[in-house]
């Protein structure tokens, strides 16, 4: 017999890289990688982005390991954000579809880092979506908060970040409280975009983040954007 897991990882492997394939999942944890403003193409097989969310991928298999957490990559089909198109959001609703089809009704945490950030917030209205983690995202002025009231938002930034901007996360948090979001932001001491230096404080801020998300359905309260700031980083 198939197990749920067994099925997103056999029925949706065009969408998902499953990493952690629990018989019965309790939970998943869904990570997108960042990727261009502009670019139809599909992604390199050798992929930088994809490959700076294996290492939080691992940690997450490693601080969820008792609780029978799916843990996957979402695929995207093109490389970019393609304006209107919104691709890599639209990648993220079809692997929530997938996750609802073969693991059933079971909470989801996104994790994502930079476009990946953009299309987890973009995709956080799905009905399974507990919450989002967002890594140095990408939050354009005018960026959609509606959908967002009552989700869970941490999205964490370097104020170095020379790529995206942290005063443009920042301002996404103060619209998303607006809209009823239990949105904090929390400023990161180093990193930069890529988040190499302090690597091992960006894995395990977020793996602590995403394991509140999912044994804590109560949101708490965040601070005023940047004032989580991490002390050991």
């Amino acid at each position: 017999m198939t197990s749920p897991a067994q099925g997103v990882r056999r029925r949706e492997g065009d969408l998902l890289d499953v990493l952690s394939a629990p018989a019965v999942p309790t939970a998943a944890v869904l990570l997108l990688h960042g990727g261009r403003s502009e670019g139809l193409e599909p992604p390199p097989p050798v992929n930088l982005p994809a490959w700076r969310m294996r290492p939080f991928a691992a940690r997450l298999r490693r601080s969820l390991a008792d609780r029978h957490v799916v843990v996957a990559l979402v695929r995207y089909r093109h490389r970019g954000w393609n304006g209107a198109r919104a691709d890599a959001a639209r990648d993220a609703e079809a692997a929530l579809a997938a996750v609802a089809r073969t693991a059933g009704d079971v909470p989801v945490v996104l994790v994502g880092h930079s476009m990946g950030a953009r299309a987890a917030l973009r995709a956080a209205g799905h009905p399974l979506v507990r919450g989002v983690v967002g890594l140095a995202p990408w939050c354009p002025p005018g960026e959609p908060v509606e959908h967002l009231a009552g989700r869970r938002i941490h999205l964490l930034h370097d104020e170095a970040d020379r790529v995206t901007s942290a005063s443009a996360t920042w301002e996404f948090v103060r619209r998303a409280r607006v809209a009823g979001a239990h949105a904090e932001g929390i400023a990161m001491r180093r990193g930069g975009h890529a988040m190499l230096r302090g690597a091992t404080d960006w894995q395990r801020r977020t793996a602590e983040l995403v394991a509140a998300l999912l044994v804590n359905p109560s949101p708490s309260p965040g601070g005023e954007p940047g004032e989580g700031d991490d002390e050991t980083a």
